[in-house]
């Protein structure tokens, strides 16, 4: 499979939130505001980008030929809490009020699942290295894609006249259904 595809494949057609469902907690609990969510997007491309690449050299140099593959899920936790832990410090330093604005969602990079399901499926499906990292950035991308979509959604319906028992959450969940649907489209490209 070339890379192009694989990105393609991983951001479009096994979008990690609007097919897998995983990450959804941050896919719902911030796309309130489609900067706040970009913003988020760029972090988790980068925490999965980077923790697909260590993954597969920890697993695939160390785990592996020494028979841990039983501990691959604790080290590659530990990993992704490193990854996340550098992204903290960079934002706080650099841009507080993003920081902020991001609150818990930022360290709950760390037990996002979508962020663990990629370091996993990238070692399950045999995938070299330079092809795990552009999966890992094609899931990350695809994440980003729906959380941005949805805020966008979710500002433009904000100051709409909607019925008090559809309000919030079933509204939300309600688009997002609408977007796996729409999603659901691209597996005809694989």
């Amino acid at each position: 499979m070339s890379l192009f595809m694989i990105i393609i494949s991983a951001a479009f057609i096994h979008n990690v939130v609007l097919s897998q469902f995983l990450g959804i907690c941050s896919f719902l609990g911030v796309s309130n505001k489609i900067k706040t969510s970009a913003s988020l997007g760029g972090a988790v491309i980068f925490v999965i980008t980077i923790a697909s690449a260590v993954a597969y050299m920890l697993y695939t140099f160390i785990l592996h030929p020494l028979n841990l593959d039983y501990l691959q899920t604790i080290v590659f936790i530990l990993v992704i809490a490193a990854l996340v832990q550098i992204v903290e410090m960079f934002l706080k330093k650099t841009s507080p009020a993003l920081y902020t604005a991001l609150g818990i969602y930022l360290p709950l990079i760390t037990t996002n699942c979508a962020v663990l399901g990629v370091a996993l499926n990238n070692v399950t499906d045999g995938y070299n290295f330079i092809e795990s990292v552009f999966s890992g950035f094609g899931t990350a991308v695809g994440y980003t894609i729906a959380i941005v979509l949805l805020a966008g959604i979710r500002e433009k319906i904000a100051d709409n006249d909607i019925p008090e028992p559809i309000k919030g959450g079933p509204l939300v969940l309600f688009c997002a259904a609408l977007m796996g649907i729409a999603f659901f489209g691209f597996s005809s490209l694989g």
